[in-house]
Parts: structure tokens; sequence; C-alpha cells
């Protein structure tokens, strides 16, 4: 396919070609910036997902953001470089399972974390992302809520909102789940100086040794406004690349390990997947019309 630079110029050539534009979460491999059009976490890229104009979306995510994708804007033809991208916690909660929950806490609201699949959005009420669960939570007039898939925050969300019922359901981000705490206690010995910034898919152990408990898109911002000159990036080490690259004059050590779906995506992926328009990603009329229900309720408290 010939040399990195000859490569990522054919991808942007193609998409002027057939009018496409590339999505890229935060987690994706540092060369996968080079041609994403937008970079950023599950909320800034849902909004970017609705509003683009593009005839072609290319999701360089897993496959929750893909979908997502396809929901808030059917019309457009998306396009996943690896349908084997998935990701796990996603998969934790199924509509079966949810199904049942509903009827075991019949006045409970439904919170879904939009890291769960379009079947699952379905059925919940108002879906939100680490940048907003706080506040779309808060938002619901029901007293109790189902919060799904993960644990952790669901957790961390029960302790903010002391007025609320939160019933976490028991899933997991196998990336964030692994971080331990004597990890972040030996990087805080190691750099004295640097805050810790932890995403809320941490453990509860590790959100306590945190200055800051924050989404991915919410670590750019702080640190951006922040007096502090270094920081301990718990979350998936990615991350550390797209901070050195938005705020180059400051140091980021990270505390985290690799999601392997996220970099299953690769440029030749990409290439091939934009030139066949191949890997298109269809969502079922009626369960998109109920996930649609409940990402809108989300957007629309931006």
């Amino acid at each position: 396919m010939g040399t990195h630079s000859e490569l990522v110029d054919k991808i942007n050539a193609l998409k002027k070609a057939k009018d496409a534009v590339i999505l890229c979460h935060n987690y994706q491999r540092p060369e996968i910036y080079e041609v994403a059009d937008f970079i950023g976490d599950s909320l800034d890229l849902a909004l970017r997902a609705k509003e683009t104009k593009a005839r072609i979306i290319v999701f360089c995510g897993v496959d929750f953001m893909a979908e997502s994708a396809k929901i808030l804007n059917p019309t457009k033809k998306v396009l996943h470089p690896d349908l084997e991208a998935r990701c796990p916690m996603a998969a934790m909660v199924t509509p079966e399972a949810l199904t049942k929950k509903k009827k075991d806490f019949p006045k409970a609201s439904v919170v879904a974390y939009i890291n769960t699949s379009a079947s699952t959005k379905a059925l919940s009420d108002v879906v939100c992302t680490s940048a907003n669960f706080m506040k779309v939570a808060d938002s619901l007039p029901s007293k109790e809520m189902i919060f799904v898939p993960d644990y952790n925050m669901g957790k961390y969300l029960q302790k903010r909102l002391k007025k609320k019922h939160v019933i976490p359901w028991h899933g997991f981000c196998y990336v964030h789940d692994f971080i331990e705490p004597e990890e972040i206690k030996l990087l805080k010995k190691r750099y004295p100086k640097a805050e810790v910034l932890a995403h809320p898919e941490c453990p509860a152990e590790v959100i306590k040794l945190a200055d800051q408990v924050l989404g991915t898109g919410g670590m750019i911002k702080y640190a951006k406004s922040s007096k502090a000159r270094e920081f301990i990036i718990a979350t998936e080490e990615g991350m550390c690349n797209r901070l050195m690259r938005e705020i180059p004059k400051k140091t980021f050590h990270p505390a985290g390990g690799i999601c392997q779906n996220m970099k299953r995506i690769t440029l030749e992926k990409i290439y091939e997947c934009l030139k066949s328009e191949k890997n298109e990603v269809k969502v079922d009329s009626k369960v998109a019309d109920g996930a649609r229900r409940a990402l809108d309720r989300m957007l629309a408290l931006k």
C-alpha cells in the first residue's frame, strides 16, 4: 500500500472523492489521528455524527460508537474499519437481562451508558456518557434508576447523588477495572508534583486517590486550564497520546493499559474500508427508533 505518508495521502484523497468524514475516538492509535476529521470522546463524536453533512461516516472506535452514529444520522452510510472491534463491557448487558431487571424495579428509570448495544439503548429512558452521566442522572424526575452496564461508574454516581437510589449493573471495562491503587500510589511517589486524573470507570479505591474524576474530554479541558505541568492519567493509555498532541508543553504519565479492541483499527483497514465502502453498519429500524429516543434525550441536555 506504500509508505505511511502515502497511505495517509490515499485516505485523504478518498475522503474528498467520496464525500466522507472520519470520526476518531481518543483511544485510537496516534497514526489514526492523522486522517481524522474529528477526534473526541463519545459525547463529542455523537454530536459530530448527528450534525455531519458528509455522505459517508467512517467511525474509528468500537462497535457501539459506529451503531450510535448510524442511529443519530440514519440517512448516512456508516462504515466501521474492523467489525471485530467490539466493546466487551457493552456485551455485559443484554436486552433480555435488562427487561428482567426492569420488571424487578418497575418504578426505576433506566440510564444506559453509551457503552451499550443499540438494543439495550432502545430499552432505556436516556443515554449518558462519561462527560455528562452526573447531569443526565440528576435531570431524571424518578428517584430510582437502573444504571447499565458499568458498576464502578454506577457506584460513583450513587456516592455523588445522595438523593437518588442507583441500582448498578455488574459490568466493567477490563482496562479501567484492572488499574490498581498501588500503581497510582507508586506513580504519585515517583511524580510528586503530578495531579491524578481518573476516569469514572476506575475502581473506587483508585478514584479516592484522584485529584479529578473526568471523562476523556474533561481530561483535556482540565489539563489545559490547570496550573499543574504534570499529570498521571488513569484511563486507557492511548489518552496520553491525545493529551500530548493537544498540550505538548505538559507531561502525561499513563496509569492504564491498552484496549486491544480499540487498537484493532489501522490505517490499512481504514483505506480498504473506504475504498470498497465495506463493513457498512446497519441497525434494525425499530431498535434504532428506541435507541434514538434515548440518545436524543441526552443530547437535548447539552
